[in-house]
């Protein structure tokens, strides 16, 4: 038995690099104390000595929420290595440690997903799919827990964003909204199955099993388990930064570069985006874009006026726009391409509108049509504002010229990115607007010399409106080597 213990940890120790696993060796050394010697006559064996939990939670510390400390030790020590079916056991060894670590950070999706169901608090047979709700609920807080408490938000500040607590609940239905709901199961009877008020699965059916209909018996096994990991590569990813900067173990600066991007100019700005949702819309970014957001634009910092408003974001690069209306809900949209002043759509398919509240959600190209973007002002016979999907005066997204005014119509859907209306109201007044630009910023200058509209964005905005041509190209402004910040 001995051996086919040894042999199982060392196929799992031989998944990690030689200086990865001299980091494991460490980390389980440092967790457990070291070396217990056990003596039988004249012969001495040293063993590692098992971790219990409040030698993990001691090490720990505050790194990691006290509910994701207790779910990885359950998932430790309900680790069989040699495949009895023992039980959980009282302390954590060496070999299910390994497996533990092995699994979550290079396991198949089998693996990974064998691990989760270990961590639920509950036998395998009686999971449900609340159980999986909160399992990612505490996954998303611990997320953002030891980023702040290790000081990695990059400038983000949790007190400077929009709720926490209703974000990680909003994303977290979002994230586990695409488990397959034919699979879920009450005495293994399939059925159709939807959600509730407490976004449980119910059936709008009636059940022929002799038990009361009841969420609380809906079971689910590990190839739902497997599908949502494959549907939703987040979980994976959100796994990874909780052990990695959680132990503070196998850090790879490039593998978690773009996981939250860096905030520029924003840092003591209350945003309208919150941490998990910048996580969310960030990993639908082009990867090339994904580093850093800086605010070029807010209407509580800059006021209520369109043509600032362009003149803050036209040749600014891709950008995320969001806005909050009268009625509480959030929702933007993300530009591929710099805006820029004409009577026809632009952009490409990269574009994409989302939501943020009441819930969270991506909405992509639909393949339908090419109309991403548009920007226009001043003309009569086409509409003067900011749009984004749909068609005229039926866009998926507007910002009107009458700046505060907006729509987003769509019965049922957006043609361009298939998304619902936005807001709460088909039309609508925002409280508040905000512009970040993503990507990369070293070029953001011109390294040329400037004119004196070039240093002021906001006339040039309103040449470009009117259709003027910039006839004073070859004036300079007096200060033109010294570069501005706009």
């Amino acid at each position: 038995m001995g051996n086919k213990q040894t042999n199982c940890h060392h196929s799992y120790f031989s998944q990690f690099l030689p200086e990865e696993q001299a980091e494991i060796d460490g980390l389980f050394a440092a967790i457990s104390g070291g070396l217990e010697v056990l003596s039988c006559g004249k012969n001495r064996k040293s063993l590692p000595i098992p971790i219990s939990l409040e030698t993990l939670q001691a090490y720990l510390g505050d790194a990691l929420p006290e509910k994701m400390t207790v779910r990885l030790y359950d998932g430790m020590r309900n680790v069989d290595p040699m495949g009895t079916n023992m039980g959980p056991t009282e302390y954590v060894t060496k070999e299910q440690f390994v497996i533990l670590m092995s699994n979550l950070l290079k396991g198949s999706i089998g693996e990974k997903s064998n691990i989760i169901l270990k961590m639920l608090h509950v036998p395998v047979v009686n999971v449900k799919a609340s159980h999986i709700r909160e399992f990612t609920e505490d996954l998303i807080t611990s997320v953002v827990h030891v980023l702040d408490y290790r000081n990695e938000l990059k400038g983000w500040n949790v007190k400077k964003t929009q709720d926490f607590t209703s974000g990680v609940k909003e994303l977290a239905i979002q994230l586990f909204s695409p488990l397959k709901r034919e699979e879920m199961n009450l005495k293994q009877q399939k059925t159709y199955w939807d959600f509730d008020e407490e976004n449980n699965w119910t059936s709008p059916g009636e059940c022929h099993s002799d038990e009361e209909t009841d969420k609380d018996h809906l079971c689910c096994d590990i190839s739902l388990i497997e599908d949502w990991l494959l549907k939703v590569p987040q979980i994976s990813t959100f796994l990874n930064v909780v052990i990695r900067r959680g132990f503070l173990v196998l850090h790879s600066h490039t593998e978690l570069a773009s996981f939250i991007p860096e905030c520029k100019d924003g840092r003591e700005f209350m945003s309208l985006f919150n941490i998990p949702a910048i996580i969310y819309i960030n990993s639908h970014l082009p990867t090339e874009l994904q580093y850093t957001w800086k605010l070029i634009f807010s209407s509580h910092i800059h006021g209520c006026n369109f043509a600032k408003f362009c003149g803050n974001i036209i040749d600014r690069g891709p950008c995320l726009l969001v806005v909050k209306d009268r009625d509480g809900h959030i929702f933007g949209g993300f530009s591929s391409l710099s805006w820029a002043v004409k009577g026809q759509f632009q952009g490409d398919s990269r574009s994409f509108l989302f939501t943020i509240s009441p819930n969270i959600a991506v909405y992509t190209y639909s393949g339908y049509n090419d109309h991403y973007m548009y920007l226009n002002h001043g003309q009569q016979t086409i509409p003067n504002g900011l749009g984004m999907g749909g068609q005229f005066d039926y866009f998926g997204l507007w910002i009107d010229y009458d700046f505060g005014k907006g729509h987003s119509k769509a019965k049922p859907r957006c043609s361009t990115y298939n998304s619902p209306q936005l807001s709460a109201k088909e039309n609508f007044e925002f409280d508040v607007l905000e512009v970040w630009a993503v990507g990369d910023f070293a070029n953001e200058k011109s390294s040329g010399k400037k004119t004196i509209l070039d240093s002021n964005i906001e006339a040039r905005c309103l040449l470009e409106m009117t259709g003027k041509s910039r006839f004073s190209d070859g004036l300079r402004n007096p200060c033109d080597d010294e570069e501005t910040d706009e």
